[in-house]
């Protein structure tokens, strides 16, 4: 884990950024987390949670078109923390379909009676479980591609992971801790199976885990160096895509919105993809060669000298010329080619 420039995370308020140009400029070009404070507060979802869980459930629900989805049920043992389990899936939760307003009532008997364990449902897309929700509760700097999503549940830990998303997580109900590491941490976490997740992503093993534990030794080293953030009802967080960020949430119901997307995308392409192809076609040639895609990676793709043909006039750059001057089309249709063995 590489030293991180300052130990704190950049902090606005939405006046400083209520508008697309700042938010992007002050808020996304520089690629570290940010808070920006109250940015949901003026939201109704807001206003009624602010109320009482009742007025919150009730609001929710007039949104509801009974559309149903996964949930995760956990039991007392597990301390509302999801992660990895004895269960016969291999997690120490359960996953059942409920609609929205079941889920509501669940979450709120569990808040009365713990019991009988927590309730949490995750990344519901508001234009097909609660349409109206996103006209209603938006946030005018955030791009129009960017589609809202609800995480509603009782009081949880959802496990260290990232997203190749940019993120902008809005906490309308509930406080919520995220616990960040860079980009760069990823050796020192002991992520888990690509293929065998919770929800999509891979996970921190050992982000979590007691002091000292035998098993993630390099973990130890990095362990008080996260960035831990506290965020109120009604504040939001930015995170840059690839960021690690454990999240718990703290009140008897409470209510996330995020929005993901592509800050800095040219095309349909994403990163991950050409890491998942790379992987295929390089992790397990001979060291040599590794080290040798590797200059080549480095001199075309990543750059730490400038452009790979700096020394030439621009009319010469041919296909690395500017990708928005057509060459992201060409290079695609070249890759494609290649891919069909042509």
């Amino acid at each position: 884990m590489k030293p991180m420039p300052g130990d704190t995370v950049a902090e606005f308020p939405l006046t400083a950024i209520s508008d697309p140009g700042a938010f992007r400029k002050e808020v996304i070009e520089p690629c570290r987390p940010a808070i920006i404070r109250a940015a949901c507060a003026n939201w109704p979802a807001h206003i009624a949670a602010r109320q009482s869980v009742r007025h919150l459930r009730e609001y929710l629900c007039a949104f509801d078109n009974g559309q149903r989805a996964q949930g995760f049920v956990g039991d007392e043992s597990i301390s509302a923390r999801y992660h990895y389990g004895a269960g016969p899936d291999g997690f120490n939760f359960k996953r059942e379909i409920m609609g929205i307003a079941e889920a509501l009532k669940r979450i709120e008997r569990c808040a009365e009676n713990p019991s009988l364990g927590t309730v949490y449902m995750g990344s519901l897309p508001a234009e097909s479980h609660m349409p109206g929700f996103a006209e209603a509760n938006c946030l005018p700097f955030v791009p129009r591609s960017a589609r809202p999503r609800l995480w509603i549940g009782n009081a949880s830990a959802v496990a260290c992971h990232y997203d190749t998303f940019d993120n902008l997580a809005c906490v309308v109900a509930g406080q919520r801790t995220f616990t960040l590491y860079p980009p760069s941490a990823i050796s020192d976490l002991y992520v888990g199976p690509i293929d065998h997740t919770m929800a999509g992503q891979p996970v921190s093993l050992a982000a979590g885990s007691e002091p000292g534990d035998p098993r993630y030794p390099r973990f130890d080293v990095i362990r008080e160096r996260a960035l831990v953030v506290e965020l109120d009802p009604g504040d939001a967080l930015y995170l840059p895509k690839l960021w690690w960020h454990q999240v718990e949430a703290k009140g008897d119901l409470n209510l996330l919105v995020n929005y993901w997307w592509d800050a800095f995308a040219s095309g349909p392409d994403a990163p991950f993809t050409a890491m998942m192809l790379a992987m295929i076609a390089i992790a397990e040639r001979p060291e040599p060669e590794r080290a040798a895609w590797r200059s080549f990676f480095d001199h075309y793709v990543f750059r730490p000298e400038g452009h790979p043909l700096a020394h030439l006039p621009e009319e010469q750059h041919g296909i690395l010329g500017p990708l928005d001057q057509g060459n992201y089309g060409r290079i695609r249709a070249m890759v494609m080619q290649l891919l069909r063995g042509n």
